[in-house]
């Protein structure tokens, strides 16, 4: 099937908002699937700050200027960046960086710049996904670790059970993907309510104690951090972006909630609270007047295990509940991270760029709840291996941090052709917005440079993978694309040559599938050639995905009469949209096509070679066959009747 990029395109259009009896329930269900992994940060984000390695001690003008970064990354990169502007170039009102790519590749009146290159926008796009990608394997790994870590500030002889529980956490949250998440999905929102109430409230406890802390908020502190620490400080700032994690999902949730009820979440429940716990915990640190760390290695390293302020601001007898309460938050938020994956791989496969996996519909009223096994199993191997890998949630702070940065800058790139091209900004005042944005990112990613060797090569690597994958499998359905069209022959030409043909007709209808418009299928070809025969009716079938989220259901079939008993049937659907065969010929029937009887349907079979001579690397050529080898069939993909199929055989080289 045809998954061009072009086609329909729909004119940008606000979200519309929820109706008032409505609201509280959208609030509650993005607070427990939007801010698990922001919420969760707490965690580790300020305890990586004085890692031993960045050379800060936690000195009491060192936690101010912590702190003031904390809260000025929340507020200017979650507050200003990705609430007031990114969250406002929805695509049909869903988000994510697919719909970015899509919403950046649709122009409406004459273009303005467009040096802004249509090919950079799809890189940036794949870049961006591959980077997502690292980061859904960081994310539940890093956040079920840090939570079982806490164990050891109970009981420091436990130390030694926290891989091995973190690692059953983490093969029981995979395991149970299959089932879906419709049942307990509506327990996410009140538990996550426990616990950003649970925070908040460990935090103020500490503020009491020592309320000066509050001055953090002035940014003379973080500039002050940086004039004493120098190079140091640059490099906490690399953990400080830590605070920002699950930035993407405010965006890419859009959809399923809406612009108001995340922002309202944030502004009323998510930033107070975690604000709360970070100045909690930074007057935790200030008020125990902890010594500097050892220059000695084993004495630093019991040092920084004991230091983990979240779980030190709590009582010693709160501290197991916490665990238990912190473990179940991390799993919520890996959940919702894991149901993005499955999301964005669907999207990819919808732009061509990866193979047709088995998609599996969870919950036939939810919409967005899809399992995809290819996926999950290879997600959840790779989180295993991370923490057989890192061994804990320090460790991995240096590739995660990587990870969401690179996806922040590639977002940032992407707003800048939707501000210059879809909104008809003024040139300064994109570049002006863009660069601000830019600028945040670069000092971020300058202070992730460091840790490249320390973790970061991980996500550098991951990323790498998965861009190879994507383009791999683009590259080569082109190859069999341009394969397909050599020697072809216009279908109404075609059409029109068959009534000089003697061929038999036999009652029923035939529908060939095909990934090329106006072309005769090779399929049929094959088929005349060999059998002679045609049904009385037949359908040439392919399929667009177009740059929306969804078509309306009286645009998503096109026919055409093409007379001589043939019809040309386009399927236009969205790149969030399920196609489903039984909704495709109730279409067909709407448009005046008389469907009855048996249905045969004729698929093409393509026996791959690597043997061509297409410009395509060997082991490239390798990865693409093992892919095209194992990719699910059509029938499975679209929901055909198998015994109705009939296959025929061909075979290609590239």
């Amino acid at each position: 099937m045809d998954n061009d990029t072009t086609g329909l395109e729909s004119a940008p259009v606000e979200s519309p908002k929820p109706a008032k009896d409505k609201l509280l329930t959208l609030i509650l269900g993005a607070l427990g699937v939007v801010y698990g992994d922001i919420g969760t940060s707490v965690l580790y984000a300020f305890r990586e700050c004085f890692n031993p390695s960045h050379g800060v001690h936690p000195t009491a003008g060192n936690v101010l200027g912590v702190l003031s970064l904390i809260f000025w990354a929340l507020l200017l990169v979650v507050t200003v960046k990705y609430l007031f502007v990114v969250m406002r170039a929805d695509n049909e009102g869903e988000g994510g960086i697919f719909a970015l790519m899509a919403r950046a590749l649709s122009h409406e009146g004459p273009k303005r710049l467009f040096s802004v290159n249509k090919k950079f926008i799809i890189a940036l796009g794949i870049c961006g996904s591959a980077l997502l990608v690292a980061d859904g394997m960081i994310t539940p790994t890093i956040s079920v670790l840090s939570a079982v870590e806490g164990l050891q500030i109970a009981a420091p002889a436990t130390k030694s059970w926290v891989l091995p529980i973190s690692i059953g956490v983490l093969i029981g949250l995979f395991t149970l993907q299959k089932r879906g998440t419709a049942r307990i999905g509506a327990w996410f929102g009140p538990i996550m309510v426990l616990w950003f109430t649970s925070i908040a409230a460990l935090g103020i406890w500490w503020i009491i104690k020592e309320p000066g802390v509050l001055w953090a908020v002035m940014p003379s502190h973080a500039i002050r951090f940086f004039m004493e620490n120098r190079l140091h400080g640059l490099i906490v700032l690399g953990a400080v972006v830590l605070c920002v994690t699950g930035c993407e999902a405010l965006y890419a949730d859009l959809g399923h909630f809406g612009r108001r009820p995340i922002a309202i979440a944030w502004h009323w429940f998510v930033f107070p609270s975690v604000l709360l716990n970070y100045f909690g915990q930074g007057s935790m640190v200030i008020n125990a007047k902890m010594p500097p760390f050892s220059s000695d290695p084993k004495i630093l390293k019991l040092q920084y295990d004991g230091f983990i302020p979240f779980f030190n601001v709590a009582p010693s007898f709160l501290i197991y509940p916490l665990v238990i309460l912190a473990t179940v938050a991390t799993v919520i938020a890996s959940q919702a991270l894991i149901s993005g994956m499955f999301s964005l791989v669907q999207q990819a496969i919808r732009f061509n760029y990866l193979p047709r996996f088995r998609i599996v519909h969870t919950s036939a009223t939810m919409h967005g709840q899809i399992y995809v096994p290819q996926v999950n199993a290879l997600l959840g191997v790779a989180c295993v291996a991370l923490a057989l890998g890192f061994r804990d949630s320090s460790g991995m702070a240096a590739a995660y941090g990587i990870a969401v940065i690179g996806t922040m800058a590639t977002t940032s790139l992407l707003m800048f052709a939707v501000e210059y091209e879809q909104w008809r900004w003024r040139l300064w005042q994109a570049l002006a917005v863009t660069g601000l944005f830019l600028a945040f990112d670069f000092f971020f990613l300058v202070g992730n440079l460091a840790k490249i060797l320390l973790g970061g090569w991980f996500t550098l690597a991951a990323a790498a993978g998965v861009v190879i994958v994507l383009t791999t499998w683009k590259r080569g359905n082109k190859e069999i694309r341009r394969l397909e069209t050599e020697k072809a022959i216009p279908l109404e030409g075609f059409v029109r040559s068959l009534e000089t043909e003697k061929i038999h007709r036999i009652p029923g209808i035939s529908i060939f599938l095909t990934s090329l418009r106006d072309i005769a299928p090779r399929v049929l070809l094959h088929h005349l050639k060999h059998n002679r025969v045609l049904q009385e009716r037949v359908v040439i079938m392919s399929a667009v995905t177009e740059n929306v989220p969804s078509v309306s259901p009286d645009r998503m079939v096109e026919t055409q009469d093409l007379g001589n008993g043939f019809h040309h049937v386009v399927v236009h659907c969205g790149f969030m949209q399920r196609v489903d065969m039984r909704d495709i010929l109730n279409r067909m029937k709407d448009a005046g096509i008389r469907i009855g009887g048996g249905i045969s349907y004729f698929i093409g079979h393509i026996s791959l070679r690597t043997t061509g001579r297409t410009g395509m690397w060997g082991w490239r050529k390798a990865l693409f066959a093992f892919l095209f080898l194992n990719e699910p069939s059509t029938t499975d993909f679209m929901g055909i009747p198998p015994n109705r199929v009939v296959e025929l055989g061909e075979q290609a080289e590239i």
